[in-house]
């Protein structure tokens, strides 16, 4: 018989801590973006690192699903609503991380040039694939990155409401 797990092992802590960190990170970075005048000195280089991290983000997510198929994870405690919620929150930010990144390649590759990542390597272009598609990747890009952010701060005050209130070890499997 396994001995039940009590916390997540420490490469997806600290998977799941970056990745957060990486998130908040790149909504800010993008949300300045869109402020930028055509005559600012970051109008091309704060996209560069915009699209760079985040197909950074997109590999270490794709780690994450694997190393999280194969390994063992603590249990999900709580109410059976809250355990139900649990999954389905946790389904809902990876489908949005993944149709972010979807947008976001879209919108980068619709006039035909690769994605440059840190001028280490091209990712290539598709090209376009749909009339407009800078256009409406664009804006499904925004909604869904404002829908990953907040359904990540309700995340964050669903640990914090186990810990504080519910007093049980949902935050501590993760710290």
């Amino acid at each position: 018989m396994v001995a039940s797990i009590k916390k997540y092992h420490l490469i997806m802590r600290i998977i799941h801590w970056s990745s957060a960190l990486i998130i908040f990170s790149l909504f800010f970075l993008g949300y300045w973006m869109t402020e930028l005048s055509y005559y600012s000195a970051w109008y091309t280089r704060a996209p560069h690192w915009h699209k760079s991290v985040g197909l950074c983000l997109f590999a270490l997510t794709l780690i994450r699903l694997v190393y999280k198929r194969y390994s063992l994870t603590p249990k999900i405690s709580g109410k059976t609503w809250e355990i139900y919620s649990a999954k389905t929150v946790h389904f809902l930010l990876y489908l949005l991380l993944f149709t972010l990144f979807i947008s976001g390649y879209m919108i980068s590759s619709a006039d035909g040039r690769s994605i440059e990542i840190f001028n280490w390597f091209a990712l290539p272009s598709l090209g376009s694939m749909l009339k407009g598609q800078a256009d409406v990747a664009g804006v499904w890009h925004q909604y869904i990155a404002y829908s990953l952010i907040s359904l990540a701060v309700l995340h964050g005050l669903a640990a914090l409401k186990h810990h504080f209130l519910d007093k049980d070890n949902t935050l501590t499997k993760m710290l």
